[in-house]
């Protein structure tokens, strides 16, 4: 049944006070100084003098919200200590406002008050359009009747979103313990060597201009376009080679690619290359590229690279700034792969690889369309919630 009842822009009955850096700290306290890292617990909080009048406090009852950076207008209750300059409080009347009638108001109209943008593409909660919205008043006990049907609600929704998280989880670890399994019982017929030994890492460019004119078209691949665990890599765009032959990397067709950069290496972005133009393709020169000698087939060392114990192998031994650090040469070159000596069993064991990818990859699809449905409909409530229709 729809409700009529009277609205107010928020500004009319709530005060939005951003927080302050206090003048004082101290090296122990009760009170910290409440980040959006300190909240997250993400960093150890300082802590603030509890003798300091310019210090934002900030009670248990309180609502907090981030008004800088990629998360403002994120929301919370229950902390105490001082505020950062970075964070805000929302006062208001607890005659007129349940605190939770608020929250989940607010929640439905993030996108409206985190608009504003600085030169550095830093977001901002817009304090103009938080104080503008116009928040529906029903009277305070209507407020707690429908806080407590939404409370009900996106309980079990929680719970739902928590058991397809975790099958969505679950099916991942089953297609890597699958992988383990195989690499770890090697059978009479397995070697080992080093990568280095049963591939060519980093191929000439020479090849590609032996074999092509400089306005010849080959494929190209920047980092964005190499997919995370995607086995078939096909290129979106062409270029010139004259175009492309100076600074990027070189690959043709079967070569394996996977990114050597963090977090992309960590992530998985690693793929086959396949049907180039011209059977050649170049791309980031973020790329590492490998090229069977013959021992192996590139899908079997497809789905060595993907193995988690590499990747995590890998990131112990990275080097260079943080946010741009990369796996060692040596890492790459002294890895030891195992292998079955035949090609056929190779792609007998790239076969069930294959199937089971295929259907753990349809369990995970499903498991996430069901977590993107949860939050549609979360959206789709709370909305009704605040037009009266709930």
């Amino acid at each position: 049944m729809k409700t009529n009842c009277q609205t107010r822009k928020l500004g009319e009955v709530c005060d939005l006070i951003k927080g302050k850096k206090p003048k004082i700290f101290v090296s122990r306290g009760n009170k910290p100084y409440l980040t959006a890292k300190v909240i997250r617990k993400t960093e150890k909080p300082k802590f603030a003098a509890e003798n300091c009048p310019s210090s934002v406090w900030v009670k248990k009852e309180d609502i907090v919200i981030i008004m800088d950076g990629s998360n403002s207008g994120e929301m919370f209750t229950g902390l105490e200590g001082a505020l950062a300059s970075t964070m805000g409080i929302i006062k208001y009347s607890k005659d007129l406002l349940a605190s939770r009638y608020i929250l989940h108001f607010l929640i439905t109209h993030r996108e409206n008050f985190t608009k504003s943008r600085t030169g550095a593409a830093i977001p901002h909660l817009n304090k103009e359009e938080f104080e503008n919205l116009e928040i529906p008043l029903p009277l305070l006990h209507e407020q707690i009747r429908i806080v407590k049907i939404l409370d009900e609600v996106f309980g079990k929704m929680e719970i739902a979103k928590k058991n397809a998280e975790r099958n969505l989880r679950n099916s991942k670890e089953l297609f890597e313990s699958y992988l383990q399994e195989v690499f770890a019982n090697r059978g009479d017929e397995w070697e080992e060597k080093r990568l280095e030994e049963v591939c060519e890492i980093k191929p000439q460019k020479k090849e590609a201009k032996e074999k092509l004119n400089e306005n010849d078209l080959v494929s190209f691949l920047p980092m964005a376009d190499l997919g995370v665990s995607q086995k078939d890599v096909t290129a979106k765009q062409e270029r010139k080679l004259e175009d492309v032959s100076g600074s990027y990397t070189y690959f043709a067709d079967n070569d394996v690619l996977l990114a050597k950069i963090t977090p992309c290496f960590e992530n998985g972005k690693l793929g086959i290359a396949r049907n180039l133009k011209n059977k050649v393709g170049f791309g980031s020169s973020e790329f590492i590229v490998f090229r069977s000698k013959g021992e192996v087939v590139p899908d079997y060392l497809y789905y060595f690279l993907t193995c988690s114990q590499f990747r995590k192998d890998g990131a112990k031994r990275m080097s260079g700034a943080v946010g741009h650090k990369r796996v060692s040469k040596e890492f790459i070159e002294e890895s030891i792969l195992p292998f079955p000596k035949s090609l056929i069993t190779q792609k007998q064991i790239v076969t069930k690889f294959d199937a089971l990818s295929t259907s753990t990859k349809k369990l995970e699809k499903n498991y996430q369309r069901r977590i993107d449905d949860l939050e549609e409909l979360k959206k789709s409530v709370l909305k009704r919630a605040f037009s009266g229709e709930l």
